[in-house]
């Protein structure tokens, strides 16, 4: 995906693109005191989206679904999740 997202819902982001990928919450520490809305759980399963993102400079996981305000909104670093499936959709 060239641009980032927030905040995408699970049929928002199939229509940028045409699959899912699945990812296991491996490190749910150290919630920023500043961050607002939903926070992954360690061990559950998520459907996600990783993103470029131009401010961090790195690729950051998405929680499709999750609702959070600026400036984390739904976007979590890498290290938090493995990437296990990718299903796509025809």
């Amino acid at each position: 995906m060239a641009h980032e997202v927030a905040n995408l819902t699970l049929a928002e982001a199939t229509a940028h693109a045409p699959f899912v990928d699945y990812a296991r919450c491996i490190d749910a520490s150290s919630r920023p005191f500043n961050h607002v809305g939903d926070w992954p759980e360690e061990g559950q399963l998520y459907p996600v989206r990783v993103v470029e993102s131009h401010l961090e400079g790195m690729p950051l996981v998405h929680v499709l679904g999750f609702q959070a305000e600026a400036p984390y909104y739904n976007a979590y670093a890498p290290h938090r999740f493995e990437l296990l499936h990718t299903v796509w959709l025809n």
